[in-house]
């Protein structure tokens, strides 16, 4: 398991910031039925009952908006990840389907309103994470959106720099087929509250749909 600290500067910002990561050995695959089941269960209740103007008073993806607000991002402009996954269904736009580990880690991010870093292990330099605030001009490459201005975005960093932010991970450190060690983390702006349902979850799933064996877990704040 990693070592993960959280800088002076977030903890000024954020003090109810508590974290759960979540490390294990897995077995990747490019698609499970049976998750998709859990989805497409998840995605028919939420476009059943939910509307796009409630999304933000969830209460994990409030908590977040609000950090982006003292940390100095404007979460309108860059929504965090969970909440750009709720808007996205409830406005008729199937789900991506990417591979099992990070559909998987959509799942637990839709259900909770936690945005979720899904990092593979083995691609992170070194053997700890800072959790700090991001600076002007600080180069961060997001999965499929190319360079992300994360000038004020909280954002987890490794001996080589950002490596995840609530609204977009880096490519250098994104799962694949090849990904046998995941390290998820969970950030709860909210506090405490929540975050061991989370990480069950998490576990649970990984189990369930990607071999998990060897899981860890580390709270921290």
């Amino acid at each position: 398991m990693f070592e993960i600290k959280v800088s002076t500067e977030l903890k000024q910002a954020c003090p109810e910031f508590s974290g759960v990561a979540v490390y294990a050995t897995v077995r990747n695959t490019s698609f499970s039925r049976g998750l998709w089941d859990e989805i497409d269960e998840f995605a028919a209740r939420l476009t059943e009952t939910g509307r796009l103007e409630d999304i933000k008073l969830q209460p994990a993806i409030a908590a977040t908006r609000e950090a982006y607000k003292r940390c100095g991002k404007d979460p309108g402009r860059y929504r965090p990840s969970a909440e750009a996954l709720r808007r996205r269904l409830l406005r008729g736009i199937p789900l991506y389907q990417i591979d099992t580990l990070v559909d998987l880690i959509n799942l637990v991010s839709l259900r909770t309103g936690y945005s979720i870093g899904g990092f593979d292990a083995d691609k992170i330099d070194g053997t700890s994470l800072e959790l700090g605030i991001g600076r002007a001009g600080e180069p961060f490459e997001g999965i499929g959106r190319g360079v992300l201005n994360i000038e004020g975005l909280p954002v987890y960093r490794d001996a080589q720099g950002g490596i995840g932010t609530p609204t977009s991970d880096n490519e250098r450190t994104k799962m694949d087929l090849n990904t046998t060690h995941i390290l998820a983390i969970v950030n709860g702006y909210s506090g405490k509250e929540g975050l061991t349902e989370a990480a069950e979850m998490i576990v649970q799933l990984l189990q369930r749909y990607a071999g998990a064996t060897e899981e860890s877990v580390l709270y921290f704040e």
